[in-house]
């Protein structure tokens, strides 16, 4: 099963699920933006990064880490791309770390070197096994369960998360893709059934054609438009400030990555005016 992927798409949609896993309140997303984040100059990036807005009351930097394969070096590259980052963003104001393996037995074994990182309250290890008999009303985390199941219990489960899910109060377009989570979990488990019989299984194929749920498809395809929009505004107004401006420092890149379209639009304007740095940190210091 890509649990990578499917993980990823999991926090993208409710990110206060990583707070659920270590037992606080989902409540605290509500400062956070989930991530991926490029490593300059080197050939990869941190897929899972909550970062925290400009304005939220915490502004800790959550570096998140799912890992389902045996891999004994694990730990030496997660804090090797951690450090780098931190040595990238030197006006980061904390961080923390959180990595989540299905079951104890997968956890990389070289964890000597790590030794006091591993020990300290930045660093916290999740075990999907502990989650298994949890009884919740939480979608996320019985789709984390679902992930888990046997194939004997998997369809009755996930039949149960789509009832859920339907009923729970949240944005028509959530509830479409968490629903197209759960049926992708259940493909990954059956890989000999094709999509269609699974939607068959799971009473999907009748839900497809509710009013409700074409709407919320038609608000994905919307929201997926935007955030490419978004991407397309950063990347040229960045170029733009770089041109006039030279080297910006991480701090103000950060900052500039959060803005919205129409912030990204202003501020593509007000960039012929900048005579220096300065111009620029009052720009984004009134936004805020």
């Amino acid at each position: 099963m890509k649990t990578d992927s499917i993980f990823f798409r999991l926090f993208q949609t409710q990110p206060g699920l990583l707070f659920e896993l270590l037992g606080q309140s989902a409540q605290l997303a509500r400062g956070y933006e989930f991530r991926s984040v490029e490593i300059k100059q080197l050939a990869f990036r941190i897929d899972g990064v909550l970062l925290p807005t400009p304005n939220a009351s915490s502004q800790t930097v959550v570096f998140l880490e799912v890992q389902f394969q045996d891999d004994p070096h694990f730990y030496g590259r997660f804090f090797a791309e951690i450090f780098l980052f931190l040595s990238q963003h030197p006006q980061t104001v904390d961080w923390r770390a959180v990595v989540i393996f299905p079951r104890r037995s997968v956890e990389a074994t070289q964890q000597h070197l790590f030794r006091s990182l591993l020990g300290s309250e930045q660093v916290q290890r999740v075990y999907l096994e502990d989650w298994q008999e949890v009884a919740t009303e939480s979608v996320g985390l019985g789709i984390i369960q679902l992930i888990g199941a046997d194939q004997d219990v998997a369809v009755a489960q996930a039949k149960g998360l789509l009832a859920i899910a339907q009923q729970q109060p949240q944005a028509d377009w959530q509830r479409s893709n968490l629903i197209e989570l759960i049926e992708t979990v259940v493909v990954y488990k059956f890989p000999q059934l094709s999509r269609e019989v699974i939607e068959q299984m799971l009473g999907i194929s009748e839900l497809r054609q509710t009013r409700v749920f074409q709407e919320a498809l038609e608000e994905g395809r919307q929201e997926g438009r935007q955030e490419g929009r978004q991407e397309g505004e950063q990347s040229l107004v960045l170029r733009l400030l770089q041109r006039r401006l030279g080297t910006l420092p991480a701090a103000i890149i950060v900052q500039v990555q959060v803005l919205s379209v129409p912030q990204l639009e202003a501020l593509g304007e007000a960039l012929l005016d900048f005579e220096q740095l300065a111009d620029l940190e009052a720009w984004l210091a009134a936004q805020g």
